[in-house]
């Protein structure tokens, strides 16, 4: 048995686990920076709710 593969091995291991941590701070950082940079709400895309004729003739007729 040699010593080397083990050394290599570790190297390694050291080097993935370094690169996660890093990848971490990064993935961290952007989620940090993303609310700061949006000023202001935008506004809701689509038809959503519409106050329209036929929504008025309904809320007459349940009235008691």
């Amino acid at each position: 048995m040699t010593t080397k593969p083990s050394s290599s091995r570790r190297k390694f291991l050291a080097t993935l686990g370094a690169g996660g941590a890093a990848a971490a701070v990064v993935a961290v950082s952007q989620q940090v920076a993303e609310p700061q940079q949006k000023s202001e709400p935008a506004a809701p895309q689509g038809k959503g709710y519409q106050l329209t004729e036929h929504v008025r003739n309904y809320y007459r007729s349940t009235k008691i």
